[in-house]
């Protein structure tokens, strides 16, 4: 099993970039303050590296931005390359498989977020589209949804 789950803060915005075919894929960093302080009473912090692909690396470029706090649920992935010395370098990061957007950086008003205006909405989003807006404003109105998108 290939699981990791975990919480931390992006240490700068998130770097959006397409594949040849087209194909998004953001990359970040979250910084983890580790749960125990060392010999000399300082929490040492873990930088893991993220990748988003597809539609969910749209929605973390977007609204995610430095110091945000983020939820990653994904697997772990080590691949190597040469560098330009013809040396292997190894590199182990987490591929998102969901992303939640959590609270802001200490001292942000609001709901801690601004879109890039470089960065398009998701397609089938409204422009007024609030990730942290209330999750039962549209109660009552019918869902749009088929039999095969049900778990059961």
């Amino acid at each position: 099993m290939n699981r990791v789950i975990l919480i931390g803060n992006l240490t700068k915005d998130p770097e959006l970039r397409y594949t040849p075919n087209g194909v998004a894929v953001t990359t970040f960093t979250l910084a983890i303050n580790r749960p125990r302080t060392n010999q000399a009473g300082e929490r040492e912090t873990d930088f893991i590296n993220i990748v988003a692909w597809q539609k969910l690396a749209d929605l973390c470029a977007t609204y995610l931005r430095k110091g945000r706090q983020a939820a990653v649920e994904g697997r772990l992935q080590t691949r190597s390359y040469d560098n330009k010395e013809g040396r292997k370098v190894y590199v182990t990061e987490v591929v998102a498989e969901n992303v939640q957007f959590l609270g802001g950086k200490s001292g942000n008003e609001g709901n801690g977020y601004e879109p890039s205006p470089a960065v398009a909405k998701p397609q089938g989003r409204s422009n007024d589209y609030d990730p942290f807006g209330d999750p039962f404003a549209d109660a009552g109105k019918p869902i749009n949804i088929s039999d095969d998108d049900l778990p059961f």
